[in-house]
């Protein structure tokens, strides 16, 4: 299980580090002087870089070992943190963050593979619920760690710090992580690589542009090209692995197992609603309640707690129950806690609000693991990693879209009725409202999941000495 730790706790770093730059960008957009706008490029750069390598994660993850995909996967997390760190100018930072993502979009699918590969399935909900109590304590701190570190230091303290946690993890790795899974020597298909990008790149930008086209700026045009370069270009890249057959950088097979489509359905929908509250809610608190950047980070705290808590239990009773159980009622759940919050105004108690996100992760509790291990257990082993890189894209996308919808409408609304601390409660609430909407939907096809067949997913390990030829 040392290879799971290693990932694991590097995952934990890296999740960290995606939440926690959002409390320090009114700083850094002081400190280079440049716009919210363009500030906004240092999550929507992470987002479009992950986006498009997710796709290629399945070829990565079949034709190199897990040591040289994670220690490659930590190097350029590391250059990426020292770049942020020293970055004397806006354009620096921005690169930073892109190295920073490559990495993450290398690991978080690696360590999905790696579980599948090694954990029997009767103890797959079990692991996986461990391994979600350091998932969800990783992007809950993120606000709470840089809102701390700022009250003593400067922003690029916090990426000081990120560079040592992953130093040590990597030299650990060096030392001790053990190669799982096998490998398959596959060509790379450079045709499928650039449909990958035009078309997930162009998709994640449209996405993250929807507050753009709403409001009808000038980045509108450029964001309806992408648009439409990123739906041809996915269209394009599925009829590519459709002719490439086995020889696919992203093999669809997992897009043929029910079970699989109706998660990864859930997933889109669940996942646009907890990234869309998750960025929505500390712009809500700081401009409608008036709450410091340290209050605001501190909100999600209590929620991260209580999914610390129940995601074991979740993975337990997964093991135990299956998934419907937990699943449903989870997604449900969460509709009611977002129903609660889109009744929110500027005169909402901080405590109630805390009280009603606690409720939201009781939802995530319940629904993330058994969701995430359904789905692969429902998959046979040989296409683990594809299905993986599916997920993980899945997710990328759908954060994107989640958190522009939610800005979206919490500025337009906002923005008409004022935009002083009573129009800003009213944009949220219609926000939270939206995605409220998403989880009541999703319930809809989360009531079909079943546990995966007897015999599906079987694990296997196999542990390899060499890389291959090149």
């Amino acid at each position: 299980m040392t290879v799971i730790a290693t990932l694991v706790a590097t995952s934990f770093v890296m999740l960290l580090n995606e939440t926690a730059l959002s409390v320090a960008l009114p700083v850094i957009m002081a400190d280079f002087d440049v716009a919210a706008a363009t500030a906004q490029w240092l999550l929507t750069a992470v987002m479009l870089t992950m986006a498009v390598m997710m796709p290629t994660t399945g070829w990565i993850l079949d034709r190199f070992t897990t040591r040289t995909v994670y220690l490659s996967a930590a190097v350029f997390f590391l250059l990426g943190s020292v770049a942020c760190a020293l970055a004397p100018s806006f354009p620096v930072l921005l690169g930073g963050r892109i190295l920073q993502a490559v990495g993450t979009a290398m690991v978080l699918p690696l360590q999905m593979t790696v579980v599948m590969t090694i954990v029997p399935p009767a103890r797959r909900g079990t692991v996986m619920g461990a391994i979600s109590v350091v998932m969800a304590v990783g992007p809950a701190l993120g606000p709470t760690f840089a809102g701390a570190v700022m009250s003593f230091s400067t922003w690029h303290t916090t990426f000081w710090i990120m560079a040592g946690l992953v130093v040590i993890a990597g030299l650990f790795a060096a030392w001790r992580m053990t190669n799982v899974g096998e490998i398959r020597v596959a060509p790379l298909d450079a045709l499928s690589v650039v449909l990958s990008a035009f078309a997930f790149g162009g998709l994640v930008y449209a996405l993250s542009s929807i507050g753009a086209i709403v409001r009808g700026s000038d980045a509108a045009p450029i964001a309806v090209g992408m648009a439409v370069v990123g739906v041809i270009g996915l269209a394009l890249f599925v009829w590519r692995q459709l002719a490439m057959g086995e020889r696919a950088l992203l093999s669809l097979r997992p897009l043929t197992v029910r079970n699989f489509v109706l998660c990864a359905v859930v997933l889109l929908f669940f996942q646009a609603a907890m990234l869309g509250v998750a960025n929505l809610l500390p712009l809500y608190l700081q401009g409608a309640l008036l709450t410091t950047a340290l209050l605001a980070g501190l909100a999600t705290l209590p929620g991260g707690l209580v999914e610390t808590v129940l995601s074991p239990v979740s993975g337990v009773m997964f093991d135990r129950f299956g998934p419907r159980p937990l699943i449903g009622p989870g997604v449900a759940i969460g509709a009611v806690a977002l129903f609660w919050l889109s009744t929110v105004d500027h005169e909402t108690p901080y405590g109630l609000i805390l009280a009603v996100y606690a409720l939201f992760a009781v939802s995530m509790a319940m629904t993330l693991t058994p969701l995430i291990t359904t789905a692969l257990s429902s998959l046979p082993s040989e296409i683990y990693s594809h299905g993986s890189a599916i997920f993980n894209t899945v997710m990328q996308l759908a954060g994107a879209a989640g958190t522009a919808v939610s800005i979206a409408v919490y500025e337009v609304v906002a923005e008409s009725r004022g935009g002083d601390p009573a129009a800003v409660g009213v944009g949220a609430g219609w926000a939270f409202l939206v995605n409220a909407v998403l989880l009541a939907v999703a319930v809809a096809f989360a009531v079909f999941i079943r546990r995966p067949e007897e015999g599906a997913g079987s694990a296997k390990v196999t542990t390899i000495t060499e890389e291959p030829a090149a």
